[in-house]
């Protein structure tokens, strides 16, 4: 580099510029076993997450409806007795539930949600009363089946 480059033009400077090179590219796909398994792997547990969330919305799409039923109920025991009364057969075998009656009923709405127990309040009475006699709004009936609707277990043994 002893050479004098003042008395050279622009282009004589730029055609002794050594090019560029650049770098082969990178490539965006996996290079080893290892990446593609574990790519395998996240896809499959990410089907197996999905199925299974869907699986379960389509199973509690009962409850769904009862809530919303619930909710057009208001604080009307008789709407309220008929919505549980619907739910509990859409949830446990209509032969185990349906003929359930007073105290066997309450009985069972105890025994399958244990976050109410409708047989030692006033509640559970106005919920036995309200498909046959006119009974007032109960507010406790209303949460209580709302509670019910939300938690009930159906795994497990019908009592």
């Amino acid at each position: 580099m002893s050479e004098d480059l003042s008395k050279l033009g622009l282009t004589e400077l730029y055609d002794q510029l050594i090019p560029i090179t650049t770098p082969p590219q990178v490539p965006l796909t996996p290079q080893t076993a290892g990446w593609l398994i574990l790519a395998a792997v996240i896809t499959a547990a990410g089907i197996v997450a999905i199925a299974l969330w869907r699986r379960r919305y389509r199973a509690n799409a009962y409850r769904r409806a009862a809530l919303a039923a619930l909710q057009d109920a208001g604080d009307n025991p008789a709407m309220i007795a008929h919505i549980l009364r619907r739910t509990a057969i859409a949830a446990y075998p209509r032969d185990r539930v349906a003929g359930l009656i007073g105290d066997d009923w309450l009985g069972f709405l105890d025994a399958t949600c244990p976050d109410i127990k409708l047989s030692r309040t006033d509640a559970g009475q106005t919920l036995l009363n309200a498909p046959y006699t006119a009974t007032a709004p109960d507010t406790d009936l209303a949460a209580s089946a709302r509670r019910w609707i939300k938690s009930h277990t159906t795994k497990g043994t019908v009592p």
